[in-house]
């Protein structure tokens, strides 16, 4: 009969369990890692959610009128008053006479910008001793806009009948809220701004 080569070898049932458990081994580093990154961006999506949530919450409204006390035909104080929007965060207006306010509010128009504008805090309605705005509270903003004047190059530049311009109210946390104004061309001692 034939000759039987003796240095053939077959591939045993130990070898093949070895290389099975390297590859389940393989696959699993794998999805470890895969898994992992998922949930580390999950995290970060729910982070990012959670962010835009709580500056949702914190948003302001004007509630009622925008009024300009007037002097020789230019805006000398702009009064308003503002509220939470439903269930929003509270607010800190808590004055710290160094101009390091919580709140800023800025202001700008064509010619000037300011990005810190003097104010004054009166509560209307308030729950509490602190200059915190609540859900259900009320408080009246009172701007000094002298620098807006006095800064003005030019009487045209000066914020007085047909000028537009418009204020920031910036909380730490939350929604800028922008009140657009324009001075109408008949002026009284106090105008109502639409």
């Amino acid at each position: 009969m034939g000759e039987f080569n003796r240095d053939e070898r077959g591939i045993t049932g130990l070898e093949t369990a070895i290389i099975l458990i390297a590859f389940v081994m393989v696959a699993s580093v794998f999805a470890y890692v895969v898994l992992t990154a998922g949930l580390f961006s999950s995290q970060h999506a729910k982070e990012a959610i959670f962010e835009g949530l709580e500056q949702s919450k914190s948003t302001m409204t004007v509630r009622g009128n925008v009024l300009a006390k007037m002097t020789n035909g230019t805006v000398e104080e702009l009064y308003f008053t503002l509220g939470t929007v439903g269930q929003g965060d509270r607010i800190d207006f808590t004055d710290t006479s160094a101009g390091n306010n919580t709140v800023v509010i800025s202001y700008s128009d064509q010619y000037q910008q300011f990005p810190s504008m003097n104010y004054t805090v009166l509560r209307v309605t308030s729950f509490g001793d602190d200059y915190i705005l609540d859900e259900n509270e009320i408080f009246q903003v009172t701007v000094d806009m002298s620098p807006v004047n006095s800064g003005a190059s030019s009487p045209e530049e000066m914020l007085g009948p047909y000028r537009k311009f418009a204020l920031e109210v910036k909380p730490p946390v939350g929604a800028v809220l922008v009140i657009e104004r324009t001075i109408p061309p008949r002026v009284t001692q106090l105008v109502n701004l639409y």
